[in-house]
């Protein structure tokens, strides 16, 4: 494959597809649920950041004013499931604030505004960074964006599907474009290319130590 070509990333998502199948059923599904997902436990596993959501829903509830009642206590042992809990805990009671305070309860309304007004409330929000804001709005099936994590933008740049920006932001914002370009508006597509990539990521293109011999991609690869 030349170095200075674009690979076609729709034929490179069919073959992700076929390791990893599509995308499961987006969880949860209530905007302020994913809010509340983003900080219920920081550099939580997968396993652990939904144990950690179901015990939230268990003994609090994932309504602001359910979070607001709660205890200091309760919420910390709810984030105790990642790092950071204290802190982790006080943001599950900052998202309640804002969302009661600002949005009167009610993110359904936030997540239907246009794409710019949508992404700028839920930025407001601990956690939601442009990345975290285009994923919900991804996992609602309100606007399409690809919302790679780190996981999968690391694969997009070692395909050649993106350049190596000067920062994580404007790598992002390449992957985004590139994402628009190819695969275009479908948001079955772009949750299924998101799926795999972020599991690609973490099993086989890892940060260090990456298994290029076992990728079934390597042929179509230029990462060293």
């Amino acid at each position: 494959m030349a170095m200075d070509s674009i690979p076609d990333l729709p034929s490179l998502i069919d073959e992700l597809t076929e390791l990893y199948g599509t995308a499961p059923p987006p969880f949860p599904t209530d905007p302020f649920e994913l809010v509340l997902w983003e900080n219920v436990a920081y550099l939580a596993s997968d396993k652990r950041r939904r144990e950690a959501f179901e015990s939230l829903r268990a003994t609090v509830g994932t309504r602001p004013e359910q979070i607001l009642a709660a205890s200091r206590e309760q919420l910390v042992a709810v984030a105790s499931h990642g790092i950071l809990a204290e802190g982790f805990g006080a943001k599950l009671r900052v998202a309640a604030e804002i969302a009661l305070g600002e949005f009167d309860g009610d993110l359904e309304e936030v997540v239907a505004r246009p794409v710019a007004s949508a992404k700028r409330a839920l930025r407001r929000f601990p956690g939601i960074g442009e990345p975290g804001a285009e994923k919900i709005l991804l996992f609602l099936r309100r606007h399409p964006f690809l919302a790679p994590e780190s996981n999968g933008l690391r694969v997009l740049v070692r395909l050649g599907v993106c350049p190596d920006g000067a920062n994580y932001a404007a790598t992002y914002a390449a992957a985004r474009e590139m994402a628009q370009q190819q695969l275009g508006d479908d948001l079955d597509l772009l949750l299924t290319a998101r799926y795999c990539l972020r599991r690609h990521g973490k099993e086989l293109c890892r940060r260090k130590a990456p298994s290029c011999g076992a990728c079934a991609l390597n042929q179509a690869c230029p990462f060293p």
